[in-house]
């Protein structure tokens, strides 16, 4: 016979709607591609999409970006040229939900839908 398999994650939370956007980089969605073949030590890229327009940023960077690291990509690459936006979608990445990320988005009056 066969043994039932254990779970051992969390069980998945209900589906939300996300709010439709008023206007360009008001809310942006944020993840990385990660796992990809070396090139000048970058093996990683973070992708912005604006979720009004669907203009998305690629920025090449490595898979072990700290959370400092990542605020000053963000802050760099995005935020610089389109501003701030209201929120952020992202998924419960270990970056995204630490206390350096979460007080960031805090003080700048971004909301987190994780």
């Amino acid at each position: 016979m066969f043994k039932k398999k254990n779970i051992h994650h969390k069980k998945f939370g209900l589906l939300k709607h996300l709010q439709i956007q008023a206007g360009p980089w008001n809310s942006l969605s944020m993840d990385f591609i990660t796992q990809l073949p070396s090139l000048n030590n970058l093996d990683s890229i973070l992708v912005a999409v604006d979720r009004f327009s669907k203009m998305a940023i690629f920025i090449p960077t490595y898979g072990t970006v700290t959370a400092l690291e990542l605020a000053q990509i963000f802050i760099h690459h995005v935020s610089s040229k389109h501003g701030l936006p209201v929120s952020i979608v992202s998924d419960r990445g270990s970056l995204y939900v630490s206390s350096f990320w979460t007080n960031l988005c805090q003080q700048l009056k971004i909301s987190r839908d994780l």
